[in-house]
């Protein structure tokens, strides 16, 4: 499904991602971890087209889209959900969730029915649905966040950072959530977290981020080792 070959983007004069190689199969899940300013948000950008390509090749379902801007990237089955999460405050959550759908112009037939499916994913929604975004709980807009780019049937999910500052139970509901979304329809997830417990509950391989290189690859498994633990604790 995704497959990154010699990635290379800078801010600027300063080198960040320094020749990143990895792939992804359809319907499996990666985590990248490492620790802050290794590179892990701007490899989820680049993917998503926020951030320019100065190397190297990004390859989507059989098609290279290193120089597609965000939005056909989007428009082809790419979804990103920022760390910021990046909601409209001041819409009400049915209408945050219609901007996802009405960016699509093949869903816009078939809004209620979408709609419906997401709820029955992420029913902590349906009782929310006219309260606005900014009232809600740090987790409650994470789940908004997620469930909106739902909303545009992504083949290819890009999560950053999604457990940040959000309840226990919430997390727990987010890692059901995408469990039952990569097994039954086949997501693809490629997944930044520092939540080792979440990450090995999600993902089936997890790659390790050093300075802008991915340096080593773990089984989920290996989370639980303590010296492993130690390991990533301290990358630098």
């Amino acid at each position: 499904m995704l497959v990154v070959k010699d990635l290379r983007v800078s801010y600027g004069r300063i080198p960040i991602l320094m020749g990143v190689n990895f792939n992804v199969s359809k319907g499996e899940a990666v985590g990248i971890l490492g620790n802050n300013g290794m590179g892990k948000t701007t490899l989820l950008k680049s993917l998503a087209g926020l951030l320019k390509a100065e190397q190297g090749i990004i390859n989507f379902a059989g098609l290279d889209i290193t120089t597609l801007p965000s939005h056909k990237r989007n428009l082809s089955g790419v979804g990103y959900v920022s760390q910021s999460r990046d909601i409209f405050p001041n819409l009400t959550v049915r209408e945050n969730l219609r901007t996802g759908i009405l960016m699509h112009e093949s869903s816009r037939k078939r809004e209620n029915e979408i709609l419906d499916e997401i709820l029955l994913y992420l029913p902590r929604l349906k009782p929310l649905l006219e309260r606005s975004g900014g009232v809600l709980s740090g987790g409650e807009q994470q789940i908004l966040a997620l469930a909106r780019c739902l909303c545009g049937s992504p083949s290819l999910l890009l999560l950053d950072e999604p457990t940040e500052g959000i309840q226990p139970s919430i997390v727990d509901e987010i890692s059901e959530v995408l469990n039952n979304l990569r097994l039954s329809k086949k997501l693809t997830i490629v997944l930044v977290e520092q939540n080792l417990e979440f990450v090995a509950d999600v993902a089936q391989r997890v790659y390790i981020i050093r300075r802008g290189i991915l340096t080593g690859q773990l089984l989920p498994g290996q989370l639980d080792d303590p010296e492993v633990i130690d390991e990533f604790i301290g990358i630098t």
